[in-house]
């Protein structure tokens, strides 16, 4: 069982049963976005380079290159067409008077004889008379040299003989010498052309690579198709107003932004965001990903970065759109590796002096998107080239439900789904993810032969975006369903009996994924940040299900290793990162995370050995007190736990209904008492002030909560 903690979703299990899912703190790792919403903009199939291919890509002119140099090789291999007999038949020849002609090639030992009438001799291969023809020829040794010249000499042809030099002809010639190095090269061309999209072999031959101009030269999207996106296409505003018309901006003297960087997850929607940009401004939209310009060899990329900013200058006003500009913005000089001078920094120097080189008469706007704002380097942040940022964060409870309306277009659903409760049910979730929810549900629909989407299978598409698919149990043993029964049921009991935790809202043992079981924990409303009690009930009701192995079984399994991996990242992220610790202070002290290169990896940590003996002993006693709580809240709450794990071998699956119910006699754990980071800094006796009713009002609360 594997507790998916902040950053991480349940179906990342290491081997154990299925972890119980936290999806305010869970990992988008899906797709680009909004972008899945079928609105976007299709590119074109040759993008700027449209239009017919080069003669020299063209099929036939290689079917035609190949059939002369085939017909050359038999002209050149096939020679006269003599046959070749033995020495002793051919000196036997010259013996007689059917010799016409011959002709002795000295340098190849060889002697060519045009006969008066064809030759005939028995095959010693096969037996039978083989017909040689008028022109036959055979070869002799150095030794035999004077022989074969008296037999000729005697034979005294009719029409004479001669005596010669082989010499090779200029097409055998080039096919031995030459033919090698042109094939050679060839295929070097090729590679490079293919490799270097810039400037192909040494700026020749390859293909300019000037961005892709979507089909229309300008996208069909537009903001309305950018659903739960509100502020940031809010803070773009400006720039669709600005291209469009800029003389009432330019009037008041202000400078539009030269580059917009939008940063957030994974499957947010930056991508659309910046198409929905240039479809509301109606100008050429650019596009072109950060490994477009990092190539093996230096100077290629910059030769792209110039040609995309050459070709984005004519058509201008335009927008450029740089997707995962990490690729080659990160900060320089961080590896220690290539020196300053490898491809990927002069890349960069060029795109930082491109951006410069624009004017408040250029309208060219550069847009890039990343999910690391963190490791750009800092002169691509400065004012004056990408001077604002726009965060583009998974959306809040109405953003979801905006982007399920986008996304539910074309489906059929059963009168009684709510796209609203889909919208609670997915806190954390991506506009990417909300679209794949919607198409697994239609999938399930469609394998089942249904024709409508009904709850039960978006209910089902929720759990294999967040769990992965359903698995078949029938090889597990009883024992074994049973573990798992109590190992949810641990993690179940003790979420549902701490104070600071979101209701449980499923239990099952139904293996999915990689997991066996899992729990989920979902939050009634959308959130931000956590508190320290938060933290600490996270790290208790992982360690649940180890602890109910320990107590029922008195023999754990490995299922909880990755419980118990969430649990410690949880404690070392409270020591270090969010100064959660008395003894070390609100000091962060460092994280791997930080550790973006293999060579930073290798520098020394920021802080003593002394002080990681007591982060150590820090997040060992975190953990403890976790574990005991557990320990502490299954031992007061032994028949419930009981209770549930009867129903889950029975049904398998538990909803939220069902465990109010078994829940309803439980047990709560103490409040913790309060925690002070210093006991000369004691806790203050005044409350916060009240919310303000009319607060409460426009966020849909009732007065009394």
């Amino acid at each position: 069982m594997s507790f998916p903690g902040p950053g991480q979703s349940p179906n990342n299990n290491g081997g154990g049963n299925n972890p119980f899912t936290n999806p305010f703190g869970r990992n988008n790792n899906a797709g680009n976005g909004n972008d899945s919403n079928g609105k976007g903009d299709k590119s074109n199939g040759n993008g700027s380079n449209g239009g017919p291919r080069p003669f020299w890509q063209s099929p036939w002119l290689w079917v035609v290159v190949v059939a002369l140099l085939a017909v050359t090789m038999f002209q050149i291999f096939a020679g006269t067409g003599s046959q070749t007999i033995d020495t002793k038949d051919g000196l036997q020849i010259l013996n007689g008077n059917n010799v016409e002609y011959a002709q002795i090639v000295d340098n190849t030992q060889q002697v060519k004889l045009k006969l008066k009438s064809d030759y005939s001799a028995t095959d010693p291969d096969t037996g039978r008379m083989k017909n040689y023809g008028k022109n036959v020829q055979f070869y002799y040794t150095y030794a035999q040299s004077a022989t074969v010249v008296k037999a000729v000499q005697k034979a005294d042809p009719v029409k004479g003989w001669t005596a010669t030099m082989q010499q090779s002809s200029i097409w055998t010639y080039l096919l031995t010498s030459l033919l090698p190095f042109l094939i050679i090269f060839g295929l070097f061309w090729f590679m490079m052309s293919r490799m270097g999209g810039a400037g192909g072999m040494f700026g020749m031959g390859g293909k300019k690579n000037s961005g892709k101009l979507l089909e229309g030269q300008t996208p069909t999207t537009k903001f309305a198709d950018v659903a739960g996106e509100e502020a940031a296409v809010q803070e773009v505003e400006e720039i669709k107003d600005f291209l469009k018309d800029p003389s009432r901006y330019k009037a008041l003297g202000a400078r539009i932004p030269r580059g917009v960087l939008l940063y957030g997850p994974p499957g947010t929607g930056k991508t659309l965001l910046a198409r929905a940009i240039a479809g509301e401004a109606g100008v050429p939209f650019y596009s072109m990903a950060g490994s477009d310009f990092v190539e093996m060899f230096v100077g290629l990329g910059a030769s792209r970065v110039r040609d995309l900013f050459d070709e984005a200058k004519k058509n201008a006003p335009a927008i450029i759109f740089i997707d995962e500009i990490d690729a080659v913005g990160r900060k320089r000089g961080g590896s220690g590796m290539s020196g300053g001078h490898d491809e990927r920094e002069q890349t960069l120097n060029q795109l930082l002096v491109e951006m410069d080189g624009f004017n408040n008469d250029t309208n060219l706007i550069i847009i890039a998107a990343t999910n690391r704002p963190d490791v750009l380097d800092p002169a691509l942040l400065r004012p004056g080239r990408f001077d604002r940022q726009v965060a583009v964060e998974a959306p809040d409870l109405e953003g979801r439900e905006a982007i399920l309306k986008v996304h539910a277009k074309g489906k059929p659903f059963v009168p009684d789904v709510d796209l609203h409760m889909v919208a609670v049910r997915t806190p954390g979730f991506t506009g990417a993810d909300l679209a794949n929810v919607l198409n697994e549900a239609a999938l399930l629909c469609a394998r089942a032969g249904a024709q409508l989407i009904d709850n039960r299978a978006i209910d089902e598409a929720i759990d294999r975006v967040q769990a992965g698919p359903k698995r078949k149990s029938k090889g597990m043993a009883l024992e074994e369903l049973r573990n798992t029964a109590y190992h949810e049921g641990g993690h179940a009991l003790v979420a549902a009996a701490l104070n600071n935790t979101d209701p449980v809202t499923k239990v099952t043992i139904l293996p999915r994924g990689r997991a066996l079981g899992y729990t989920a924990v979902m939050p009634t409303s959308d959130r931000y940040s956590q508190s320290r009690n938060q933290l600490l009930d996270q790290m208790a009701y992982a360690m649940g299900g180890r602890t109910a192995e320990e107590i029922v079984f008195h023999d754990p399994t490995t299922g909880a290793s990755n419980d118990i991996e969430k649990a410690t990242s949880i404690a070392r992220t409270m020591v270090i990162e969010y100064g959660f610790s008395d003894k070390l202070g609100a000091i962060k002290w460092g994280s791997d995370d930080d550790q973006t290169t293999v060579m930073d990896g290798l520098q020394p940590r920021k802080y003593s050995d002394r002080t990681a003996e007591v982060i150590d002993d820090e997040v060992l006693k975190l953990v403890e007190t976790a574990h005991t709580e557990a320990w502490t809240i299954i031992n007061d709450n032994r028949e419930i736990l009981d209770e549930l794990v009867r129903q889950l071998l029975v049904k398998e699956t538990l909803n939220e209904k069902e465990l109010a119910e078994i829940f309803a006699p439980i047990k709560k754990a103490p409040v913790r008492p309060v925690w002070l980071s210093n006991d000369r800094r004691p806790d203050s006796d005044k409350p916060p002030v009240e919310i303000p009713e009319s607060l409460k009002r426009s966020v849909g609360m009732k007065p009394e909560e």
